[in-house]
């Protein structure tokens, strides 16, 4: 994000009130000053349920896992809450006037919560995506009339964020990269509304956070929240075991390029999981619990019961990022 826009995200900061997602009003009207004109829609994102998977922690005597389900985003994914902060602050510093169409990179989820938002604000999004991305986002990418450009599959997600960055830089006056990986909107999102929905929903009892790193914007945003209220809880990074992995839109951090908004000081402990282990339980979830959801939350519980496993009690809350429906098309399925 540009240095011109630095005054105003640390004034917003300053002049924000406390969100509190008891009250009765929609998630982002208060936290990011939706207008009260703006598509309804908008008013959707946030305050998803809290789920206890009971059957993954039967055999637990001490410990109990919580998932936030945030596939009940209007988007389908966690993703839609970064991707609304980043628009309306871009919207708010006038980065989107004359036209300008938004721009990033992205692995599916954050492009599908900015497709969406920019259909029904009427900003046009230009998306860059690695071309193994599942085709049931390509073609939810393609409804909602982004102009998508498929990027070298064996670069990934780094191979689509470089050439976004050559393309704003290219043409900045067509184009505002709103670069999700380096974004500071992107965390404060889950600051500002992500973590307080956990404090208020396990009253303030959550002993251990786990979640996936990609952007790394959930797991910053949301235990730097958990940290001011809780100073001894712990925060667990979950990253695959490798850098050639089947876990779409995790980072291996050891071999991929960092986002800028990743702190590692925050991270008190890491748990490697293997691509088959995330298959398995993503299956698991849907058998056992009912649960259809993508391979990034089979890895985010698998790793929650690894944790859960190696404690002796404690209440461990981690994110379902997406729902499962956008990748059926993967043979494990079957």
């Amino acid at each position: 994000m540009s240095a011109d826009n630095t005054p105003f995200i640390q004034e917003w900061l300053n002049n924000t009130p406390e969100y509190n997602p008891g009250e009765d009003y929609s998630l982002f009207e208060k936290v990011f000053s939706l207008p009260r004109n703006a598509p309804s829609i908008l008013s959707q994102v946030g305050s998803t349920p809290l789920l206890k998977l009971g059957k993954m922690s039967s055999s637990l005597d001490n410990v109990k896992i919580y998932a936030k389900a945030e596939w009940f985003n209007p988007g389908g994914s966690v993703k839609d809450r970064a991707a609304l902060a980043m628009i309306l602050d871009a919207l708010n510093s006038g980065h989107l006037d004359g036209g300008k169409r938004i721009l990033d990179a992205t692995s599916g989820n954050t492009g599908i919560g900015y497709a969406w938002i920019g259909a029904s604000l009427g900003i046009g999004v230009t998306l860059c995506v690695p071309k193994n991305a599942s085709p049931e986002r390509i073609k939810m990418l393609k409804a909602f009339g982004v102009d998508l450009i498929l990027t070298d599959p064996l670069e990934g997600t780094d191979g689509a964020i470089l050439h976004a960055k050559e393309l704003a830089e290219t043409d900045p006056d067509k184009y505002h990269y709103l670069d999700q990986y380096s974004n500071p909107m992107n965390p404060m999102a889950h600051y500002l509304t992500t973590g307080p929905e956990i404090l208020r929903d396990t009253q303030k009892t959550v002993t251990h956070f786990v979640a996936c790193l990609g952007t790394s914007g959930t797991f910053v945003g949301i235990t730097k929240r958990l940290r001011k209220e809780l100073p001894s809880f712990r925060a667990v990074a979950v990253q695959p075991d490798g850098p050639f992995h089947g876990i779409e839109g995790v980072k291996h951090m050891e071999s991929a390029l960092v986002p800028g908004i990743y702190d590692p000081d925050l991270v008190d402990e890491t748990i490697f999981v293997s691509t088959q282990e995330a298959q398995k339980m993503t299956l698991r979830l849907a058998k056992e619990e009912g649960i259809l959801v993508g391979v990034s939350s089979g890895a985010a519980v698998a790793a929650s019961i690894k944790l859960a496993e190696k404690i002796e009690e404690g209440i461990i809350v981690t994110i379902l990022p997406d729902r499962g429906e956008r990748y059926l098309t993967d043979s494990f399925w079957r």
